[in-house]
């Protein structure tokens, strides 16, 4: 049950010293939300959030973005064409704690709807590509993951060691998920700045264009595709405006399989499900994940999935990426020999909220039919795109609104 919103906005005046409230309501999602939350206007003018996990793990998410945050310099967040919180003020309540933020106003849309429109959908991409663009040092400095390439892949390897172990991983899914880690021209990369738990529900969009990003709780230097996997998901017409702003943004830096390891890493979140359902001894979860990865398989049967494997080519350098760009038009999508344009399947695509949640609530989704899909996204052009006028973001006043993380895999991927 949720804190009543007048406890909740009492406890603000103790987290932020000299805090007068003039207006209170609540925030939290519903009522299998991970925190309890409560927006706040102040007699200052400032507009502000507190919220409270209810669950360990919310708590240890809470407490970790807390940590990025305020990792996040001002010259860090210059550097970044959107806002992201701003920490205010904390409290002990009940052994945890609560936290106050600078209030985000704007929207939480779904995958879909984010590359829906070509000028939303740029906007997307540049701001994936401007954090990935950020300099590496600040997360250090703040004692968070630094991971190399060679490490990323050995995470990859654990994770699907631990799923194999289960013994209700495919045998399909096994193989064609250690050929990918087995490939080492995959694994060749620039390791960046990643946000780490990106999904559709972190962006926050104000009108046409994203103007913050929350949940920073997995901030870190790590592989670029983590960040992607939900975006090659999208069935949004412009999904492939926002790949081309992401490739321009990056300025050369996006390496040629960057696509294939973000296409690995969503379907790797079945194997996370999967194993949160062993973890938890809960076989409604298991079931599911059990079911979403045999619709995969039958996808990898009928050849409608995109291989994960990388036959483009030796990697190109950096000068050379950027020699392709300088020399290649973008004219007309690629075609095969029999004149068809070529295409990628996708697998996935976003829910709104927690199917977790919805179990414990003795609900159950509609969304799972036909729940791996393909998608034609043509991705044979990566790192050819040069649109003509991808967005480049800008500074914005507004922000959003609390949501929570979502726990269940969308479709194959979250």
């Amino acid at each position: 049950m949720a804190r009543p919103t007048l406890t909740l906005a009492a406890l603000a005046t103790a987290a932020v010293p000299g805090l007068e409230v003039s207006a209170a309501r609540p925030r939290t999602r519903h009522s299998g939300g991970a925190f309890d939350a409560v927006e706040l206007h102040a007699t200052d003018g400032r507009h502000l959030i507190l919220r409270i996990p209810r669950t360990q793990s919310a708590e240890t998410e809470q407490s970790a973005d807390l940590v990025a945050l305020r990792a996040m310099t001002t010259g860090i967040r210059s550097r970044l064409p959107f806002d992201a919180p701003v920490f205010v003020g904390q409290a002990p309540f009940g052994g945890t704690r609560a936290i106050v933020t600078e209030f985000l106003d704007g929207h939480v849309l779904n995958a879909d709807e984010l590359t829906a429109h070509d000028r939303l959908a740029e906007s997307v991409g540049t701001s994936i590509a401007a954090i990935h663009s950020l300099p590496s040092g600040f997360v250090g400095d703040a004692g968070l993951t630094r991971e190399s390439d060679g490490e990323a892949r050995d995470a990859v390897v654990e994770l699907i060691g631990r799923a194999a172990d289960t013994g209700r991983l495919p045998a399909a899914l096994l193989r064609r998920w250690e050929e990918a880690t087995d490939d080492e021209s995959l694994w060749r990369f620039r390791t960046t700045v990643v946000n780490g738990a990106l999904s559709s529900d972190s962006f926050i969009v104000d009108e046409e264009r994203v103007s913050a990003i929350i949940g920073w709780s997995a901030l870190a230097v790590g592989d670029p595709a983590r960040d992607l996997h939900w975006l090659l998901t999208s069935r949004g017409p412009s999904a492939e405006r926002a790949l081309e702003a992401y490739t321009v943004g990056r300025s050369g830096g996006a390496d040629a399989a960057l696509p294939q390891r973000a296409l690995l890493y969503g379907e790797l979140e079945l194997a996370r499900w999967l194993l949160h359902g062993v973890e938890a001894r809960d076989e409604a979860i298991i079931d599911d994940a059990v079911g979403m990865l045999d619709e995969l398989v039958a996808n990898v049967h009928d050849r409608t999935s995109e291989t994960l494997s990388h036959h483009t080519g030796p990697i190109l350098t950096v000068d050379g990426v950027e020699r392709l760009l300088d020399e290649t038009p973008r004219t007309t999508p690629a075609r095969d020999a029999s004149g068809r344009e070529t295409s990628s399947a996708l697998l996935t695509d976003s829910y709104d909220f927690s199917e977790l949640e919805l179990s414990e609530r003795g609900e159950r989704s509609s969304a799972l039919a036909d729940a791996t899909a393909p998608i034609p996204l043509d991705l044979s052009d990566w790192g050819d795109a040069t649109p003509g006028d991808a967005a480049s973001g800008g500074r914005a006043d507004a922000a959003a609104d609390e949501s929570d993380a979502d726990e269940r895999p969308s479709r194959t991927g979250s």
